[in-house]
């Protein structure tokens, strides 16, 4: 026996206010025939003046905890990874936390940008492992509107907001008695999860302000060619990772949940790794790139509609400024 971290419950929100290309059009020297041919973006989500992080990320946590049924009172964390947080601080998560009506345990922000999601699926995943946490609520939320330079074309047609939340409990797990047909353990729960990161990088994607070093928020600067060129490398042999770790191949994979960047990075990912895009659930289309948000937005979606069932082996992967990466596989 072993104890493993179960997804019991999902949950997202979205911000009233929807972004067309064609709106962009207006105010911008771009078409939407221009930003759906590099990204396959078609509309974004956009937070409403006076709109916080946490409101989207408590919106998302709520519905999440409803799924699950589970009383707020039952979580021990609250993980919030976000890019971009209603202050310096206090950690946006301890705002989440006391607006669930929460006293008990534990709740603070993680930051690696579009990685953030996975990066905080494995600290949940290692907090329950470990015996210190039974229930764990991970939220990816983001405004990344409010970082973004509306002049400049070639990053502020990419982004969205939204919030996307998932609530892990402590299952016990029995190898044996979940040994399926090909050796593999059937049961649910996390199998594994990848992190890396290259700070050699940090110029390809960052936001040019910090309290620290310019005392402004400032906005998102962005080489789009050399971040393609990393993602697509960087997010093939993230998976490959994940994949070998397991004893898995790509025909193993019934669902691949990726960060939605761009579109062209999807496909680009999928040949690379021999996957059917089929397989890939996407919604970059309408979110555009909500950053930490994007995965738990998608499987959200793909849960509630049916896509992802029971038993199905699920992938999350994304990679970040910083540069950061990472991957994690479910057993649903």
């Amino acid at each position: 026996m072993n104890i493993r971290s179960e997804i019991v419950g999902c949950g997202s929100y979205l911000p009233e206010r929807v972004v067309t290309n064609a709106e962009l059009s207006t105010r911008l020297d771009t078409t939407d025939e221009w930003i759906q041919s590099r990204t396959g973006i078609r509309q974004r989500h956009l937070a409403a003046e006076g709109e916080l992080t946490s409101d989207l990320a408590l919106k998302a946590a709520e519905r999440a905890l409803q799924y699950a049924d589970i009383p707020a009172a039952e979580v021990d964390m609250v993980v919030l990874a976000t890019t971009t947080p209603d202050n310096t601080f206090p950690a946006t998560a301890t705002k989440v936390q006391t607006r669930l009506g929460m006293t008990n345990g534990a709740a603070f922000d993680i930051q690696a940008v579009c990685s953030g999601f996975v990066f905080g699926l494995s600290i949940a995943d290692n907090f329950i492992k470990t015996g210190q946490c039974k229930t764990v609520l991970l939220i990816g939320a983001e405004t990344f509107s409010r970082i973004l330079d509306w002049e400049d074309r070639s990053t502020c047609v990419l982004f969205g907001d939204g919030a996307g939340a998932v609530v892990l409990r402590a299952a016990v797990n029995d190898p044996d008695a979940n040994l399926g047909e090909t050796g593999h353990n059937r049961g649910p729960g996390i199998l594994s999860t990848h992190l890396h990161s290259d700070g050699s990088t940090n110029d390809l994607l960052y936001v040019d302000g910090g309290p620290s070093s310019t005392q402004t928020v400032g906005h998102v600067r962005m080489n789009g060619r050399e971040v393609f060129r990393h993602a697509v490398k960087n997010l093939a042999s993230i998976v490959e990772e994940a994949l070998e770790a397991n004893g898995l191949s790509p025909d193993d994979i019934d669902w691949v949940v990726p960060h939605q960047a761009n579109k062209r990075i999807l496909d680009s990912t999928a040949r690379k790794l021999g996957m059917a895009a089929e397989k890939f659930v996407v919604t970059v289309d309408r979110h555009a790139n909500t950053s930490a948000a994007s995965i738990p937005l998608a499987l959200d979606e793909a849960v509630r509609d049916g896509r992802i069932k029971k038993g199905d082996l699920v992938l999350m992967e994304a990679m970040g400024g910083g540069l950061t990466w990472g991957a994690g596989l479910v057993r649903w």
